[in-house]
């Protein structure tokens, strides 16, 4: 294959692990790297020897929660200076209204459901703290579902590795299907958001 992706986690071991998934949570430039994937090839290598699966686990929900935390910090601190524009690189004075909506009527689900899907996965922690989110209902939700991410898909890499014979054969093909069932919530929202402009600008 052309990009060795368990090459790679054995290569950067677990102080690289924890930059990525912590940029991947809440870094803004960090929306493009592979976490879903990531985590399941780490939880498959833990269960063939390379490296100790509690610590891996442990490391991932740590990076999680704190890549989040900062996510947090920065929309809430820095989001209405560098954001709150008309004409904003990112975002728009009606994007941070639609986000303050949003989180009204989802509350903390948001951040729960937001962490298995790729990209809105980085920029939900920031637009919690644009929207202004009270930071305790965000730690409690941020907690939860970095819980359920990290340690749920670290581990599910771990037992079916430890449990189908030969499954390194199938590690591609498996990552693959990782990538594209995460992307469906996206595609999802993207072609009902796309639809939704659309009947707006006909009845305009």
């Amino acid at each position: 294959m052309g990009f060795d992706l368990a090459g790679m986690i054995q290569a950067i071991g677990y102080v690289g692990l924890f930059a990525i998934i912590f940029a991947e949570s809440g870094v803004l430039l960090g929306f493009f790297l592979p976490g879903d994937s990531l985590l399941f090839t780490a939880g498959f290598l833990a269960s063939q020897g390379y490296g100790n699966i509690v610590i891996l686990a442990a490391i991932c929900f740590i990076a999680a929660v704190l890549g989040d935390s900062f996510g947090y910090a920065f929309g809430r601190r820095a989001g209405p200076r560098v954001f709150v524009r008309e004409e904003g690189w990112l975002f728009r004075k009606a994007y941070v209204e639609r986000m303050r909506v949003f989180f009204a009527r989802w509350g903390g689900k948001a951040i729960v459901l937001a962490r298995f899907t790729p990209v809105i996965r980085t920029f939900a922690p920031i637009s919690a703290g644009i929207a202004g989110m009270p930071y305790r209902t965000f730690f409690f939700y941020n907690v939860t579902g970095g819980f359920l991410w990290a340690v749920g898909i670290v581990g599910l890499g771990y037992v079916l590795g430890n449990t189908i014979p030969n499954i390194d054969g199938f590690l591609l093909p498996l990552v693959g299907g990782i990538i594209v069932i995460s992307l469906i919530p996206s595609a999802v929202e993207f072609f009902a958001m796309r639809s939704k402009r659309k009947h707006g600008g006909s009845k305009g």
